[in-house]
């Protein structure tokens, strides 16, 4: 038999280098195959190494980082390894699809935003985002805007059995006024969501005074805010803290969870299924949670039931509820003064921009 000669002089191996001397980064933002790190007080620009693979990396992963990590324009390092997320804050392109898409990692708050008018707020998408959060693990904040326009009393009272951590700011945006929503972000990582309009953007620029967020207006024939963040960023908080500011979401799709952790997630109300029938769908006419809900009095837990509902029969596919993907007409199901479309339609969540100066402390 003859051997051919190899074309190189370095034997072929399977085994890959272990980069015991790679450095640890913090992803704070990803622009077309390019990852913004930071390590220490520089940022680096990397790309994914071939033996992660497939594997996506998102903002907030702690990456291990090879090659020129030195932050001179010009060069590039490579991501070598990603570490083992804590939380992942996914999504799906609608409730029938269940392929899930991370959005961020390692986040531990969820701030969601919305506006108490123009545009008005819509309580099913809030539901969704709640039950993103209780499956990932993060604990949800609820932010309200805009409280010089309207009062918040109609949609807290809708929301108080579940015993939701909230903070109302309206304008202008004093830092007497930001005073408790700083004290809520100090030290953590936290994710900031909303559809368009709500004024995510002026909050990050009042807390990060250096962000840059570019603002926009809503749209007076549509009601709509108007998309003016394209990208996903980590922001380093003043005093401590992170905060990972989304593109404004049209919508929110929850086809890779479950039904049943859907239910879950709907604390004020799960209760109510003990007594349901086997295999029960809570979509049959002999659901114990009709009964349930009328016995505790009804009003705002009746238009929980039927938000959750909603959910249940979109994942189902049935045309009776509530689409990720389209908004839905005008109704008597939620509280009163919400308005009922929950979904305003997908944004991919990438990043183009990145900001912060030091990795979060324990990453």
């Amino acid at each position: 038999m003859r051997v051919r000669p190899g074309r190189g002089s370095r034997p072929r191996t399977r085994r890959r280098p272990a980069h015991e001397d790679a450095a640890q980064a913090f992803v704070v933002a990803v622009d077309r195959g390019r990852y913004h790190c930071v390590i220490g007080d520089r940022q680096v620009t990397a790309m994914t190494a071939r033996e992660l693979g497939h594997r996506r990396v998102v903002v907030g992963d702690t990456v291990s980082l090879a090659g020129d990590t030195s932050g001179a324009p010009g060069t590039l390092a490579r991501i070598v390894r990603v570490a083992p997320r804590t939380t992942v804050l996914r999504r799906s392109a609608d409730d029938t699809d269940p392929v899930e898409r991370a959005i961020v990692a390692n986040a531990d708050q969820l701030v969601i935003v919305c506006a108490l008018a123009d545009p008005p707020p819509r309580s099913r998408l809030i539901d969704r985002f709640l039950v993103a959060a209780y499956d990932a693990g993060l604990d949800p904040l609820l932010c309200l805007t805009k409280a010089d326009l309207a009062s918040p009393d109609d949609l807290l009272a809708g929301y108080a059995p579940l015993g939701t951590e909230y903070v109302v700011t309206g304008r202008p945006l004093t830092e007497e006024m930001l005073a408790e929503l700083r004290r809520k972000l100090a030290g953590r990582l936290s994710v900031l969501v909303g559809h368009s309009g709500v004024g995510k953007s002026t909050l990050v620029n009042a807390l990060v005074p250096d962000a840059g967020r570019a603002v926009g207006l809503v749209s007076a024939v549509t009601g709509r805010g108007r998309h003016t963040s394209s990208s996903a960023v980590a922001l380093r908080l003043p005093g401590g803290g992170w905060l990972i500011d989304t593109p404004g979401l049209r919508s929110f799709g929850l086809g890779h969870i479950a039904p049943d952790r859907i239910v879950q997630a709907f604390s004020d109300i799960a209760e109510g299924t003990a007594n349901c029938p086997p295999g029960c769908t809570h979509l049959e006419p002999d659901c114990a949670l009709d009964s349930w809900v009328a016995a505790h009095g009804g009003g705002p837990l009746a238009a929980r039931l039927d938000s959750l509902r909603r959910l249940l029969r979109s994942l189902e596919g049935l045309g009776s509820g509530d689409s990720a993907a389209e908004d839905s007409a005008p109704d008597d199901g939620p509280p009163a003064g919400t308005a009922p479309d929950d979904a305003i339609a997908a944004d991919t969540i990438a990043a183009d921009t990145a900001a912060g100066d030091t990795l979060p402390e324990g990453r």
